[in-house]
């Protein structure tokens, strides 16, 4: 191959995280809404009738679909559909920083403010209840971390004999923290409350 081919090929070539094309898209919404004592954060617990997570509290969000614009597009449609809301409800949406999970998903988050709380009327097929948590409550009572520690296991044929070291190679461990948020009996935790815990980190 020639360099000017090699050249060509760099040029037109735009970066992306490598390997994402692999990986599952998803966006999710984290709702304020405004009540009397201030602002809130709205949180969703999974219909029990879920596949996925039943039970699990959430924020509204989903797969990113070929017919959404982009993330925001998707998270706001999530969000219509699950809370059985008007797109008009929702404003002021802004991105957060997007995750990727260690098992093979990108997550874009998004803050947006829904104007019209009253008129919320979650869909029961994918919304089991929904509860809200005050922001300032959230601000002062920082989450409990706890570690998780990823181990290597090569699969029973992995070829030790084309690494240094063998069988007895170093793996590198991986560990990553799990945040737990508390509030009157429920228990935040997951992506949730990492994105959560990211919004928090942002207003300080």
């Amino acid at each position: 191959m020639e360099l000017k081919t090699v050249l060509t090929k760099l040029i037109s070539h735009t970066p992306i995280i490598l390997g994402s094309e692999k990986f599952s898209k998803y966006a999710v919404m984290l709702p304020l809404i405004q009540k009397e004592d201030g602002l809130h954060v709205l949180f969703e617990i999974r219909s029990l009738e879920l596949r996925r997570q039943p039970g699990e509290i959430c924020f509204p969000g989903g797969r990113i679909d070929p017919q959404d614009i982009d993330g925001k597009g998707a998270a706001i449609r999530e969000t219509v559909e699950e809370l059985g809301i008007y797109q008009e409800h929702i404003s002021e949406v802004y991105p957060l920083d997007y995750m990727i999970s260690p098992f093979g998903m990108i997550i874009y988050p998004y803050v947006g403010y829904i104007n019209n709380a009253n008129s919320i009327l979650p869909n029961p097929a994918e919304v089991g209840e929904i509860f809200t948590v005050p922001l300032a409550f959230l601000i002062n009572n920082p989450p409990e971390k706890y570690k998780i520690n990823f181990k290597a296991e090569p699969e029973e044929n992995f070829p030790f004999d084309l690494i240094a070291g063998g069988e007895n190679y170093n793996w590198r461990a991986r560990g990553m923290d799990e945040y737990f948020y508390r509030y009157e009996g429920k228990t935040i935790w997951g992506l949730t409350a990492r994105i959560l815990a990211h919004f928090i980190e942002l207003l300080d």
